[in-house]
């Protein structure tokens, strides 16, 4: 493109310093100049760069080393230079896609000099690809990304209602979109009633009100009694319809609970929206038409069914008809009485066998009580407490006996044991001349070694006993040889008195 001429260079100019004095000589040499700072040398660089290029620069170039980090960064490059481009988010927003690498495209913006970095950069304020526009690209991106999320599947899509019984329109309430549908709803069927969503349908906003009136009427369909969504505006631009292919409202529709309709543009366009839906229509009137059912066909569809029931009904009743005279001409009817003594007789002959059933189950009771009642009298408490009694007289008496016949028993045992015991009593054998020696403490003397010097004796004979005293070992004097009437005295001590052992 053409540019200006440069000016020469002046770095008075530039530095904001005034020029030298024109009273000099000319050809006289200028005085020494201070250095520049780094800093004033950027910004003269800086002024420079915004002072001689324009604003709005246009650049056909190759997009090279492209990241996202909320920001664009990227370099675009031809054959002969590469120059570093940004892009701020505020800009990348409105895109509507995201460029790749080695993607030409024609940037608009402006040069700057980014001071901290020593960085010429070209700031990037619009993006558009070389060959297909911005808007099909990023059109044809959504639709890849969609159709892999199986936004458009057949087996999704869900049939209309035969018989709605409310239809809200998703569209301009100025626009003609919506009187080509209210002109077509009422001539078909005057009485179902419609529902408007008044939204815009293009230009900024309008991708967000659409899919909020989608979700609105979805999410109260039942409470409204709302049983189909016509999403719908008339023709123009691919800009102009590009609310409908926005994310957002692909989205809305996808995830409605009851079908939507959309009709965008006209026969020729095709938007993502109507893509999405579970119907896609050329033209409002169009989808009108489909949802709304037609009441003059649906007349006459009465009429013809009407008609073809009164037909049925007319064959059947005549068919009955038929059947009830076949019925009529049957012998039961022609003589009864004779259908009805054969039962008659069956039912006599069964009360008789009931009769006698019941007389012999009721003799059969009555023995079997009879036998339960004999059965109680043996268990009665009288019967029990006899026969209780005539069995204790019995064990009585055996027990007597058996007493008696134990006691004879013993007593003769008991007699042959005295007599055997006085054979051997202590008595008989003193009688035979044996004695028995009793110390003081009871206890029976049975050796001489066990006896004691000075203990007294009591010694037991037939007729008495006789108490001694043990004379110590050193006295030889017999006691029974000494004639001393002392010590006869002191030796002998006979108790007559105290006879027996015992």
């Amino acid at each position: 493109m053409p540019t200006e001429p440069r000016l020469p260079f002046d770095s008075g100019r530039m530095t904001g310093r005034p020029p030298p004095a024109s009273g000099g000589r000319p050809g006289a040499p200028r005085p020494a100049e201070p250095p520049l700072s780094v800093t004033q040398l950027a910004a003269m660089i800086d002024h420079a760069l915004r002072d001689r290029l324009p604003m709005g620069l246009k650049v056909l170039g190759e997009i090279s080393r492209f990241t996202d980090r909320t920001h664009w960064y990227f370099d675009l490059k031809d054959a002969g230079a590469v120059i570093a481009c940004v892009m701020w988010q505020s800009a990348a927003r409105r895109m509507g896609f995201t460029p790749s690498h080695g993607q030409q495209v024609v940037l608009t913006g402006r040069v700057e000099y980014y001071q901290p970095f020593g960085k010429t950069q070209f700031m990037v304020e619009k993006l558009e690809p070389v060959g297909a526009g911005a808007l099909d690209l990023a059109y044809r991106r959504l639709l890849e990304d969609l159709r892999a999320l199986g936004y458009f599947a057949p087996e999704r899509k869900r049939p209309l209602p035969m018989l709605p019984r409310k239809i809200a329109v998703v569209t301009s309430r100025t626009g003609a979109a919506l009187q080509d549908v209210l002109d077509t709803v009422g001539r078909r069927c005057p009485s179902l009633p419609l529902a408007l969503a008044d939204v815009r349908v293009q230009g900024e906003g309008a991708a967000p009100q659409v899919a909020s009136a989608i979700r609105s009427l979805g999410r109260h369909h039942v409470r409204w009694g709302i049983d189909v969504i016509l999403v719908t505006r008339g023709g123009g631009s691919l800009e102009d319809l590009w609310a409908f292919n926005e994310r957002i409202v692909a989205d809305a529709i996808y995830e409605s609970p009851i079908p939507v309709v959309a009709a965008i543009g006209h026969e020729t366009d095709t938007t993502i929206a109507e893509l999405v839906a579970d119907l896609r229509c050329a033209t409002p009137t169009q989808a009108a038409m489909r949802i709304a059912p037609d009441s003059e066909a649906l007349r006459r569809q009465l009429f013809s069914l009407g008609g073809r029931l009164g037909s049925i009904l007319t064959r059947q009743i005549r068919l009955d008809s038929e059947r009830l005279r076949a019925a009529s001409r049957h012998a039961f009817f022609a003589t009864p009485d004779g259908f009805i003594q054969q039962p008659a007789q069956r039912l006599r002959a069964a009360a008789q066998s009931l009769r006698h059933a019941a007389l012999e189950r009721l003799q059969q009771a009555s023995r079997r009580l009879d036998l339960a009642g004999q059965r109680l009298n043996r268990h009665r408490p009288e019967a029990a407490y006899a026969r209780r009694e005539s069995d204790l007289a019995h064990v009585a008496h055996r027990l007597r006996a058996a007493a008696a016949s134990a006691v004879s028993d013993r007593t003769a045992t008991l007699e042959s044991a005295a007599r055997s015991l006085d054979l051997i009593g202590p008595h008989n054998v003193l009688r035979r001349g044996y004695s028995v020696t009793h110390r003081s403490d009871g206890s029976v003397l049975r050796s001489v070694e066990d006896a004691r010097a000075g203990e007294a004796l009591r010694t037991h004979l037939a007729d008495g006993s006789i108490t001694s005293i043990v004379a110590p070992e050193g006295e030889d004097r017999d006691p029974l040889h000494d004639k001393s009437p002392a010590r006869k005295s002191r030796s002998r001590s006979v108790d007559r008195d105290q006879m027996g052992l015992f």
